[in-house]
C-alpha cells in the first residue's frame, strides 16, 4: 500500500510528508476528496503559483493553505531580500517567504531590477505550455505589474488577485490606506481576475466580494489585517465555486465613485492646518505612519513630526482665543498637549513631538525648546507659534 502511496505522490509532485496528516494514506484520501481518485466529476484541486510579499499576503496564504481540499501544491513567488537602514546595515526579508518556509512550501524569488521581471520564468509545472485548467495564478499584495507572457500561462480564468478595497472603489496599490484618509466608514474585498496591463489596473471581473465596517479604533494594520482575513476566507469560497462549476465572474461597473489609490509619499505625510480639519489629520496618521510619520513645516524651515495627535472634542473659547487661526498653536498645560488650530474651527490636541533631526520628545518638552524666530511675531514670547 505504502508503494501505491508514494507513487501516487510522485504523480501529484508531491512530497509525501506534505499530504500525511494522520496515516500516509488517510492524508492522500483527504487532499483528492474533490479530485479524480474519489471518480468525481469536479475539477481537481489547483497547483497555484502564489504571488506576495507583505502581512496582508501571509495572512491570506495561512487561510489558503488551512483549506487543503482546493490545493494539490502551492508555490511561493516573492522579492529578494534587501539591505536597508543607515549604510545598508541591514537585511529586509520579505515575511512571505519566512511564511513559505516555515511551511515547508517551494519558494522563489524575483529579480530585484524591475526591468529583468519582466522576462523572469516561472517554475516548474507552470513553466509548461500549453497551459492547464488545474494551473492557477494569484497574487495579493505582491506590488509588482506581472508581463503579459506570464499571465499568458495560465488560462484567462485561472489568475485571481486578492483586492483589499470593493471595486472598483480604489483601484491601485494602496487602497487601504486611502480609505482610511478619506475617513470611510465601509470598506471591503474583492477577488478578481488579473487582466493585461494596458487593460487598467484592478480592472478584472469580480469572482466574489466582502464588505465590512471599519472601527473607529483601526489604523493600517488593524484594517489590513481584517481585510487579509476576509480576503483568504473569500479566496477559498472562490476556488471552491469554481471547482464545484458555481462560480461565475461579474464585469465591475465602473461609476462615478471611481477613485485611483496611488503609492503612499512623502507629500502625503504634510499636514497642511488651513485646509485639513483635526479629523482629517488624525485620519491621516492612522492611514500612514506605519510607513511615514505625518509632519508640518515651521516658519523657521524646519519640520516636525506629530506623534499620536487626537482630535479635541468641543475646544474652549479661551483656547480658540488664543489660537485665532489655523496653524497657530500653543501649549495647553491641562492636558500636557500642544493644541494646534485646524480648518473648520477644529482643533489637534500632540502630546509627543519630533523636530527635523532630533530625537522625539513631549509636548512640555518640545515646547520649552522652541526658539524665539519660531514663534509667531504678533504674540508674545509665551504666546503661540505658528506652522506654515
Amino acid at each position: 500500500m505504502f508503494g501505491s502511496y508514494l507513487k501516487l505522490c510522485r504523480q501529484a509532485r508531491l512530497k509525501p510528508a506534505s499530504v500525511t496528516k494522520y496515516t500516509p494514506w488517510l492524508g492522500l484520501r483527504r487532499r483528492y476528496v474533490h479530485g479524480s481518485i474519489e471518480g468525481t466529476t469536479n475539477t481537481s484541486p489547483f497547483e497555484i503559483l502564489y504571488f506576495g510579499r507583505d502581512e496582508f499576503s501571509c495572512i491570506v496564504l495561512e487561510q489558503l493553505y488551512a483549506a487543503e481540499d482546493v490545493w494539490r501544491n502551492i508555490s511561493i513567488v516573492t522579492q529578494p531580500d534587501v539591505k536597508v537602514g543607515r549604510r545598508s546595515s541591514q537585511l529586509s526579508i520579505s515575511p512571505l517567504k519566512s511564511l513559505g518556509e516555515r511551511l515547508k512550501l517551494h519558494v522563489y524569488t524575483i529579480p530585484e531590477e524591475r526591468k529583468a521581471f519582466r522576462y523572469w520564468q516561472p517554475p516548474a509545472p507552470f513553466d509548461q505550455l500549453p497551459t492547464s485548467p488545474s494551473h492557477l495564478l494569484v497574487t495579493a499584495s505582491f506590488g509588482r505589474i506581472l508581463s503579459n507572457s506570464l499571465l499568458q500561462r495560465f488560462e484567462p480564468k485561472r489568475r485571481l488577485n486578492v483586492h483589499p478595497s470593493l471595486l472598483p472603489v480604489y483601484r491601485g496599490p494602496a487602497p487601504i490606506q486611502h480609505a482610511l484618509i478619506d475617513g470611510l466608514k465601509e470598506t471591503g474585498v474583492c477577488v478578481i481576475e488579473m487582466t493585461e496591463y494596458k487593460k487598467g489596473i484592478d480592472s478584472g471581473d469580480v469572482w466574489g466580494q466582502r464588505r465590512m465596517s471599519i472601527p473607529e479604533d483601526y489604523a493600517f494594520p488593524a484594517l489590513r489585517d481584517a481585510l487579509a482575513l476576509e480576503g483568504g476566507r473569500l479566496l477559498v469560497k472562490v476556488l471552491r465555486n469554481m471547482m464545484s462549476g458555481t462560480g461565475i465572474p461579474t464585469p465591475q461597473r465602473v461609476t462615478e465613485n471611481f477613485r485611483y489609490a496611488p503609492l503612499i509619499t512623502a507629500n502625503d505625510a504634510l499636514l497642511d492646518f488651513k485646509s485639513m480639519t483635526a479629523q482629517d489629520v488624525v485620519q491621516r496618521h492612522k492611514a500612514i505612519s506605519h510607513q511615514k510619520a505625518v509632519f508640518a513645516k515651521l516658519n523657521t524651515g524646519k519640520t516636525v513630526r506629530l506623534h499620536d495627535p487626537v482630535v479635541v472634542e468641543n475646544p474652549s473659547d479661551t483656547t480658540l482665543g488664543f489660537i485665532s487661526e489655523p496653524g497657530l498653536a500653543i501649549y495647553e498645560p491641562y492636558s500636557k498637549s500642544l493644541h494646534i488650530r485646524c480648518a473648520s474651527d477644529t482643533v489637534l490636541a500632540v502630546r509627543k513631538l519630533q523636530l527635523q533631526d532630533k530625537i522625539a520628545l513631549d509636548a512640555r518638552a518640545w515646547w520649552n525648546g522652541v526658539r524665539p524666530e519660531m514663534r509667531f511675531a504678533p504674540f508674545s514670547e509665551n504666546g503661540s507659534i505658528v506652522f506654515v
